[in-house]
């Protein structure tokens, strides 16, 4: 007999913010009204900039409001232009960076196993139009790095990384945001760090630091120079204190969505037709999300289905991503969208759901959860 299960009293979200306590942020907002200095680059800005630019294990940083921003001025500042090879399981701002510089996306199929751009498959999509690769990060997995460097190499591409999901991110000891030309990390609410709404890039030249810190201030070199057409792309003080709080909470909650991480994968390890991914023992992991894969034939149920099941019990996953960007209206023109160039990806994204994971949640509600899920699944006859 099938166990019956309640509902969450409560909603369980896919995510919930860090949200500091109120005096601590108060105390901080006194700082910046005292000193009167709430943006252009003032001592809260550049102190998170310093302490992120130490933590993240990068030699140059630049803040940004944004991580959409920022992305736009990675592609403004590395000159990209005509193609950029990029992956259709994305967030919509990967691709649309590009169309933003008048750049076409040219869409890749992702790898089976990390669901990344497929290194393997990006040579064959090379043309003389070809300027970069733009490969994301997917759920904070890394890209094979290696490989995608070697071809780039080859051909004399740039490569931005969108590193939305990779906060804290290690490969063998190393910052993920030193890998490629430029790395973005995005601090929306959503994210194991935030700052609200923020972003930055991270990257080794120093030419560049000068170049994209002029990009995201109109251009304005000083009082009586403008030497580029720049946007503005500044994290204020608000956002800069709320980092700055932030930044003694997030490996708290980074321990916190590990050992959850650990409870879903144990509770899930023998569900026929629920597939995940494992931690590489050589990667320090971000734990931003916790996705899972329903096979529909193994499982007995759709992706869809359980989605919708879940939120009977008042959990609310997330099928991230879809659609995929490749079948948006503004993209499924392009040759490069086309199904039968996509077939893992178009595989893919109807499997994948994000499961609940932030701190405040228990072992005990991550376990629920599980029991909620395993309930959901037919047994072939």
């Amino acid at each position: 007999m099938i166990k019956e299960h309640k509902p969450f009293a409560q909603p369980i979200y896919v995510t919930r913010p860090i949200l500091p306590n109120l005096e601590e942020l108060t105390e901080k907002l006194k700082e910046v009204w005292e000193s009167k200095w709430l943006t252009n680059n003032g001592p809260q800005h550049q102190l998170l900039e310093e302490k992120l630019r130490q933590l993240l294990k990068v030699p140059y940083l630049s803040l940004f409001n944004n991580g959409t921003i920022a992305l736009i001025t990675a592609c403004q500042s590395l000159r990209l232009s005509g193609d950029v090879i990029t992956t259709p399981f994305t967030f919509p701002a990967t691709p649309h960076v590009l169309s933003w510089n008048n750049i076409k996306p040219i869409f890749c199929d992702i790898d089976p196993n990390t669901m990344n751009i497929d290194a393997n498959k990006i040579e064959s999509m090379i043309t003389p139009q070809t300027t970069g690769i733009l490969a994301v990060h997917v759920f904070g997995t890394p890209c094979d790095v290696i490989k995608i460097q070697e071809v780039a190499d080859r051909y004399g591409l740039k490569i931005i990384y969108d590193a939305a999901h990779a906060f804290g991110v290690e490969i063998r000891g190393e910052g993920i945001g030193n890998f490629g030309d430029i790395s973005m990390m995005s601090f929306h609410a959503t994210k194991l760090f935030h700052t609200a709404e923020g972003g930055a890039l991270t990257f080794q030249d120093k030419n560049l630091k000068l170049r994209i810190d002029l990009l995201k201030n109109f251009g304005i070199k000083n009082e009586d120079e403008v030497v580029m057409p720049g946007i503005n792309g500044k994290m204020n003080e608000l956002q800069a204190i709320l980092g700055l709080i932030n930044l003694n909470y997030f490996e708290q909650e980074r321990e916190k969505r590990k050992l959850l991480t650990e409870t879903y994968r144990q509770c899930l390890r023998d569900v026929e037709g629920v597939s995940f991914l494992d931690d590489s023992p050589e990667v320090k992991s971000s734990y931003q999300y916790f996705v899972i894969r329903i096979h529909e034939k193994a499982f007995g149920r759709s992706r869809n289905e359980v989605y919708s099941e879940f939120k009977r019990y008042n959990i609310f996953t997330r099928k991230y991503f879809y659609p995929l960007c490749s079948d948006y209206t503004c993209y499924r023109h392009l040759p490069s969208s086309s199904p039968t160039n996509l077939p893992v990806a178009q595989e893919v994204v109807q499997q994948v759901l994000s499961l609940p994971l932030y701190g405040e949640l228990s072992v005990s509600d991550v376990e629920k959860i599980c029991d909620i899920l395993k309930s959901f699944r037919r047994k072939s006859h």
